[in-house]
């Protein structure tokens, strides 16, 4: 069943608004847990697709057994386009329907991984930190680019990393190498989990291909639904009620 939201009451309009609402959200980021231990529990995966044109973003949560990497439960999210694109704010544009369909869940999420960044974000406050202050999970950011960050190549077996650097030599997150020879990912902490404890939950995640299972079935998902939402060049009908839990402002090309 896919959930249709509204953009929430109070939503930021602008992108001073927004940038305020990262810098309050950004004091609460707690860096100081390791995390949920690796192959245990749920670890779940959420991803957005956008129809521009039509003014329509789509959210997928996707729910895997930790250990064995079976779904166990999903859910998604239609609705209209929140926060206009603007670099560094992409948050804006998919928090609403990414808590609608987290909340769609049945039961608790475990660790929530993001197709995007955490830390690894120019204002320290990507997709991964932002929605794990607002929901209280642990989340980390596995991206496929380093953004503006540089870093040295790591070596070429599977399980090589080296540091995702800042200007000044701030070690933002790590650029990992999950399958032997092909281009690394990017690993950042969001909230609540370990820079190290994040990287090897990358690598149990991702046994075949180069990027997690939790994101590429999450963007399959979020594709489909909002193939579904667009058939016919319909956009979602929907109410002004903001989703589950959003009764505050929740608050990038950047997530």
């Amino acid at each position: 069943m896919t959930t249709t939201v509204g953009v929430p009451a109070g939503w930021p309009a602008t992108e001073a608004e927004a940038r305020a609402v990262q810098d309050e959200l950004r004091a609460r980021v707690v860096l100081g847990e390791a995390g949920p231990m690796v192959g245990v529990g749920r670890v779940t995966g959420v991803d957005v697709a956008y129809d521009d044109e039509r003014d329509v973003v789509a959210a997928a949560a996707v729910v895997l057994d930790a250990a064995s990497l079976d779904v166990v439960a999903e859910a998604t999210a239609v609705g209209r386009i929140s926060f206009p694109y603007v670099p560094g704010l992409l948050a804006f544009r998919e928090i609403p329907t990414v808590l609608a369909a987290l909340d769609a869940l049945p039961g608790d999420p475990g660790l929530v991984v993001c197709d995007g960044y955490g830390l690894a974000h120019p204002r320290r406050f990507g997709l991964a930190s932002h929605l794990g202050v607002l929901t209280g999970l642990p989340t980390i950011g596995v991206a496929k680019n380093p953004f503006t960050f540089t870093y040295d190549e790591p070596g070429e077996p599977r399980g090589s990393s080296s540091p995702l650097l800042a200007a000044g030599g701030e070690e933002v997150g790590r650029a990992l190498r999950t399958r032997a020879g092909v281009k690394p990912v990017f690993v950042s902490v969001g909230h609540r989990v370990s820079l190290g404890r994040a990287c090897a939950h990358t690598l149990a995640l991702t046994p075949r291909f180069r990027l997690p299972e939790t994101t590429r079935r999450a963007d399959s998902l979020c594709r489909r639904a909002l193939q579904e939402a667009t058939i016919g060049d319909r956009r979602p009908e929907v109410s002004g009620s903001p989703p589950p839990g959003s009764g505050c402002p929740r608050g990038s090309a950047v997530r």
